[in-house]
């Protein structure tokens, strides 16, 4: 498919026949296969039908047809599209030539195209274009072992091996979405090259080159990040909060279940640790511009990662812009998980990792940095922070004694001694701008001492 041709029946179908063209002159067919050239000269609005029922009256074989990226068609040019399609396909049984089937491929299913083309959703009409689906199909995700499966097909045609820690490395970071456990494969062979072993290292590399690229697919998700219905889903999951009980939300939930970006419709949380990141650093890319603080300065001189400096640092950063970044964000009630989550990024990522886990009602978002340095006898090392978020709303308690149980059971987890929490303060009578940024020393249920910073 080519770009959107929005209300312009007339270019999309130029745009969807001339795509068709050149994916039948590429096929190497024979000259009785191809379609007609010139198309039928025909009334804009119905020259894709015509069009159509032209190749198949020539064609001595049944014609199936497939539209990748329907999704690249948006308004009248969608609804002209699927119109043609579905008075073609009422006219066969009458002796009309056209396509035996015709299947439809993009992120949403094909109801959802009707709030696309500014239609209402809860209106029914059998007469609609929306209404020519025989069947919706969703791919599903691999298996472990078709992972492994697959990643062994490349091996034994190229000698080229994952270890198994690669194959975990890569379940753990997809959760077995197709596109992703490929995508992932594809960029570390591209960038291995010969090499015989691919390890879990390496896979981490691939996975940071595929999010900085912005590979289509994902590209692709994170344009539907603005979209209202998506925004419901999403807000909750970042803030930690409930989502809402509004009838209407359950065809949001599977809106957005439908374009992968959450797993599963019962517990509400994103699909796979890379979509997870991606969203963060998408919504946080304004607040990245606003730091200007250099990496390079919080590095200390044994290579591990100066935390605490970075903290102090956050603060300054808070006071002089968290006022105004919150007013921006379009996602306001995960506001400030998304401004620290951006600024982490800005001075974490360029020599660490971070790990971020949140979903819908846990009321936090638990962050993992990951720091790899050199020790003093050459060996590598990994330095990790815990850190945990709350924010303190309106009307409510203060999260504090909360905080400290719920970051004991993620230190617990992690088989770290010491955590950093971090509580917001979005109450009416939160102190000013400019007192905010209390430190003080905290312990949790078990004991562990922990760094509590309060913004």
């Amino acid at each position: 498919m080519k770009p959107p041709a929005g209300d312009d029946v007339g270019w999309a179908e130029s745009l969807l026949l001339d795509s068709l063209r050149e994916a039948a002159a590429r096929s190497g067919w024979p000259e009785e296969l191809l379609p007609p050239d010139p198309w039928p000269q025909v009334t804009p609005g119905s020259r894709f039908g015509a069009a159509l029922s032209e190749w198949c009256r020539r064609c001595p074989r049944r014609v199936v047809l497939f539209l990748d990226e329907i999704d690249a068609l948006q308004g009248n040019s969608l609804v002209s599209i699927l119109s043609q399609l579905r008075d073609g396909h009422n006219a066969r049984p009458e002796g009309h030539p056209f396509p035996t089937s015709v299947v439809l491929c993009g992120l949403r299913d094909l109801r959802d195209y009707k709030v696309a083309s500014g239609g209402e959703p809860s209106r029914s009409n059998p007469a609609s274009p929306f209404n020519i689906v025989a069947k919706s199909l969703r791919l599903g995700d691999f298996t472990t072992d078709q992972i492994a499966e697959l990643y062994d097909q490349h091996t034994q045609a190229t000698g080229q091996e994952f270890t198994k820690d690669a194959v975990d490395r890569v379940f753990e970071l997809t959760q077995e979405q197709p596109w992703l456990v490929n995508a992932l494969a594809f960029e570390t062979i591209l960038q291995m090259g010969k090499t015989i072993t691919i390890t879990a290292g390496q896979v981490e590399d691939a996975k940071e080159r595929l999010i900085r690229a912005r590979a289509t697919h994902l590209d692709t998700l994170v344009a539907r990040l603005r979209e209202p219905r998506v925004e419901r889903v999403i807000e909750p999951i970042l803030a930690g909060t409930w989502p809402s009980t509004d009838m209407s939300f359950d065809d949001d939930i599977s809106y957005v279940h439908d374009l992968g970006l959450i797993r599963g419709t019962g517990g509400v949380e994103i699909a796979n640790p890379i979509y997870r990141e991606v969203l963060l650093r998408v919504l946080g890319a304004r607040t990245e511009r606003f730091v200007r603080a250099d990496p390079r300065s919080f590095v200390l001189p044994d290579g591990r990662f100066d935390l605490p400096r970075l903290l102090q640092e956050f603060v300054v950063f808070w006071r002089e812009h968290g006022e105004v970044l919150i007013r921006q964000e379009g996602y306001h009630e995960a506001a400030c998980q998304i401004i620290l989550m951006a600024f982490l990024h800005r001075l974490v990522n360029g020599g660490g990792h971070l790990d971020r886990e949140y979903a819908a009602g846990t009321k936090r978002l638990d962050v993992l940095v990951r720091w790899p340095y050199t020790g003093p006898e050459g060996e590598r090392l990994v330095q990790r922070e815990a850190m945990e978020l709350k924010v303190w709303r309106a009307s409510e308690n203060d999260p504090k004694p909360d905080g400290l149980a719920q970051l004991d059971r993620y230190l617990d987890r992690l088989t770290l001694t010491t955590g950093v929490l971090v509580i917001f303060d979005r109450r009416p009578e939160a102190p000013s701008w400019k007192e905010r940024g209390g430190f003080e020393q905290a312990a949790t249920p078990s004991g562990r001492q922990i760094t509590l910073l309060r913004v």
